[in-house]
């Protein structure tokens, strides 16, 4: 593929006169570096359907073509869509540019209209300020993922892949490991962006369990629902926590096997699943509230 010819990365925001937008969160990622190595870390994307969200000026796109991806990118900034044409037509049919809100996507209605019929291997440094819901929006689109690789502020990649036990544990880390072996791979500091963000950023690994190791969509909504009321007050017992969810904790606690003084962030992916169980069956026998 013909990129070589292509200007500089610093030289295409120069030129399109790409001064970062903060309304979208734009930070724009030049490390030729860093770069190649978030490529990588999918492993073998020849040929294979890539996603990417927010290429800005084409860094990582120009990084993913080189490995031979067949590569779909979602970018709203119509200065960046017209910075991006030259890569356009130098990757020969490879690259599918789609001026759009990713937050408006659908990834299942994107591979149909698209004729993509293998799973997504979702590679992107997300805007900070929709990188959380997008995520979670993909979470619940697994069907359609064969694999997220994704950069965020180090503080929400910290949130994702926490361990019962720790201050970081919480309702994204239960949602996001119950469906997904879930991995921190390495940080990305401020300096490697254009203009450099306050915060430092992470890359994340997602690669989703098999369908039969993942909860049910209503296991999930369960979940959602016991994680968003439990952690709502992390530093109560769950007889007190748990008040929001459903009347009588005890009686819930008690059906899930799980004492009544523990503290959420205690709890394990497992016991977590016990008691979305136990709040499932007493809702269908009609003792919920929630």
């Amino acid at each position: 593929m013909a990129l070589n010819g292509l200007p500089r990365l610093a030289d295409v925001i120069k030129n399109a006169g790409l001064v970062a937008d903060k309304r979208l969160g734009q930070h724009f990622l030049l490390d030729p570096a860093i770069l190649g190595r978030i490529a990588a870390a999918p492993g073998d994307v020849d040929d294979r359907p890539v996603l990417e969200i927010g290429p800005g000026p084409g860094g990582l796109s120009r990084a993913l073509l080189a490995r031979g991806a067949r590569l779909w990118a979602i970018e709203r900034d119509r200065r960046c869509t017209a910075a991006l044409a030259p890569l356009v037509e130098a990757a020969a049919g490879r690259l599918v540019l789609i001026e759009a809100d990713a937050l408006g996507i659908d990834i299942a209605e994107l591979a149909q209209e698209q004729g993509v019929d293998r799973p997504w291997v979702i590679v992107a440094n997300l805007p900070y300020n929709i990188g959380t819901e997008l995520l979670l929006r993909w979470l619940h689109r697994l069907d359609n993922v064969a694999s997220l690789h994704v950069m965020l502020q180090k503080e929400v990649v910290l949130r994702l892949a926490a361990e019962p036990g720790s201050g970081d544990y919480g309702r994204l880390a239960l949602i996001a490991r119950s469906l997904c072996r879930v991995r921190r791979c390495f940080d990305i500091p401020a300096g490697a962006f254009h203009p450099p963000p306050k915060v430092t950023s992470s890359l994340v690994e997602l690669i989703p369990h098999p369908l039969a190791e993942r909860p049910s969509p209503e296991r999930l909504r369960a979940l959602e629902q016991v994680g968003k009321v439990a952690f709502g007050q992390r530093r109560k017992m769950l007889r007190a926590s748990l008040k929001g969810l459903f009347p009588e904790p005890e009686r819930l606690l008690d059906a899930a096997g799980i004492a009544a003084d523990r503290r959420p962030e205690t709890l394990d992916l497992g016991e977590f699943d016990r008691l979305a169980a136990a709040w499932q069956t007493i809702r269908k026998a009609g003792g919920g509230t929630a």
